[in-house]
Order: structure tokens, then sequence, then C-alpha cells
């Protein structure tokens, strides 16, 4: 069975460095439901292992990382 991936919202990340990224992130996540994904777009070399960190600290998941030319696409979804 697979489940669409459907975000509720695109935070769109690119040409921001850190820590912007992960803040943005953090605000915007605080916003959605539980269950909603929400998808990060970044170009920054470390979003990617910032957004792994805050998603185990907070309790929310990563469901899907898309490596793209030039930016790097997250899926999280918000855990209650």
């Amino acid at each position: 069975m697979t489940e669409e991936l459907q975000p509720a919202q695109t935070l769109d990340c690119i040409g921001l460095l850190c820590p912007e990224p992960l803040f943005r992130t953090r605000q915007t996540i605080d916003q959605l439901k539980d269950g909603e994904i929400l998808e990060v777009l970044a170009d920054d070399p470390a979003a990617e292992g910032d957004l792994n960190r805050f998603a185990k600290r907070t309790g929310n998941e990563i469901v899907k990382v898309e490596h793209e030319e030039d930016h790097v696409r997250i899926l999280i979804r918000k855990k209650g």
C-alpha cells in the first residue's frame, strides 16, 4: 500500500543559510495539524542534517528526502 505524500505547506528556504532553514521549519511546522506534511526546499548543505536532528528531537517524522540538482527536498510529517 502506498500513501500519498501531499504536503499541506511548502517552505522555500533556498538561499538561506544555517540556522535560518531550521528556525523557519520550526515556526511553520507548529502551524500545521498533526499528521500534515511540510515540504522544505533548501540548498544549505547543513539543512538536511539539521532537519533530521530537529525531527528526532521533536518527535516529527522525515518521510522523504529527495536530492535535486541544486537543492534538497525534505518532507516532514508533524506528530502530535
